[in-house]
């Protein structure tokens, strides 16, 4: 029987009694995607699944991302499937590695943003007995809470430009980088988006707040200076330690959560001999924002909002 357990911090969540290796049942996909708006992360524990599971799996929550070359390789004859790791044979490295970016909010750069990671653990690095690369979340859902009624006020209805060159260039800008900047065709791939501030969860109907600093260059409707000034003070808001949990990664954990309701952060704290391997699929928000389908999951009753 399947049974979700809160974690004590209040983000977060336990499922146990869930084999992902079977074909999920349309009742446990209901829980699955209501506790997943609720609690913002599930840590499926124990898991032992097929990279073609790991697809299926995710494929019910939304389209899956595939194909893209900063984010390969990826597993032979499954492209929705990415290999994240810092393994080497040789000479060759067999996947690529997730840490190192900072606290971002993945696809949130596109028009169609991401919905969720889910990342199913086969190596995890350890030292001294305790493991190592753990990731990082930041709650929304409180961010947005906490914020003065004044903030609130000044900021509704306001919009931010989210920009894959940003996170570009801040890794060009790291010690020891060789990468070139954008082209102008790699830019047109990847343009800048715009979003609410503030999104309406469309799983829960609570408001978060959406705007991380991985990708968020400018509040549109602000002078430039003003501008800057918000972000600065909404980025300090947002990663204060009391919205942070810490993942501490197990093998065979499967881990996913929701890009709308968190920012995260890859920790790289191993190093190239302590041995990390993950597979990844990325969901975007395509179902999740689709009016009718979360209707459908949640019931006639559920409360939705489209994406503005």
């Amino acid at each position: 029987m399947l049974d979700i357990r809160r974690n004590a911090g209040g983000t977060g969540a336990d499922v146990i009694g869930l084999d992902l290796s079977r074909p999920l049942s349309d009742k446990d996909f209901s829980t699955l995607f209501t506790a997943l708006g609720e609690h913002s992360l599930l840590r499926f524990p124990t898991q032992s699944i097929t990279p073609a599971d790991l697809r299926d799996f995710s494929a019910r929550f939304g389209m899956l991302q595939k194909g893209l070359s900063e984010k390969g390789p990826y597993e032979p004859g499954v492209p929705e499937v990415s290999i994240l790791s810092n393994i080497v044979r040789d000479g060759v490295p067999i996947g690529i590695g997730d840490a190192g970016q900072d606290w971002h909010t993945d696809m949130s750069y596109n028009q169609l943003v991401g919905f969720t990671n889910v990342l199913y653990a086969l190596e995890v690095p350890h030292r001294d007995g305790k493991a190592l690369g753990d990731t990082l979340f930041a709650n929304m859902y409180a961010a947005y809470d906490d914020l003065s009624n004044d903030l609130k006020q000044r900021l509704e209805g306001l919009t931010a430009t989210h920009d894959f060159n940003k996170f570009w260039e801040e890794m060009r800008r790291r010690p020891g980088s060789a990468r070139a900047p954008l082209t102008p065709q790699e830019r047109a791939k990847r343009p800048p988006s715009v979003h609410p501030i503030f999104l309406t969860h469309p799983i829960t109907g609570r408001k978060v707040l959406y705007c991380n600093p991985g990708y968020a260059i400018r509040i549109n409707e602000l002078p430039e200076k003003e501008s800057d000034e918000l972000l600065d003070e909404l980025f300090r808001h947002q990663l204060q330690e009391k919205y942070v949990y810490t993942h501490r990664w197990t093998k065979g954990d499967i881990l996913m959560w929701d890009h709308i309701s968190t920012l995260h952060n890859a920790v790289a704290d191993y190093g190239p001999h302590e041995h990390r391997l993950i597979k990844r699929c990325q969901v975007m928000a395509d179902k999740v924002f689709d009016q009718a389908f979360v209707r459908d999951v949640l019931g006639a009753t559920a409360t939705v909002s489209a994406q503005s």
